[in-house]
């Protein structure tokens, strides 16, 4: 069943009253989680992958570019996210 029009304002007007600060108040608890966790950055080179080896019948060969593709990206984000810490540590 759909929502009634009243319905969606007043779920937009109740995002709205949320306060401006909470970020702040789940940032660290945010940040000290291992990778991945909560967001994936690089979710859709894994969803790819995976959409060929369907494509396929599981042949990895055929999608090893996708395979690397993810790894490459996982392996940069995570660097990021190392420099990230480190510098936020030494400050």
């Amino acid at each position: 069943m759909a929502p009634q029009p009243d319905q969606q304002s007043s779920s937009a007007s109740s995002s709205e009253l949320a306060p401006s600060n909470a970020w702040e108040r789940v940032e660290r608890k945010f940040t000290n989680k291992p990778a991945s966790e909560y967001y994936d950055p690089c979710q859709e080179f894994a969803d790819r992958s995976l959409k060929c080896m369907k494509r396929n019948t599981f042949d990895r060969e055929m999608c090893h570019d996708y395979f690397q593709a993810y790894r490459d990206c996982k392996k940069q984000w995570l660097t990021q996210k190392k420099l990230a810490s480190s510098a936020a540590s030494k400050s």
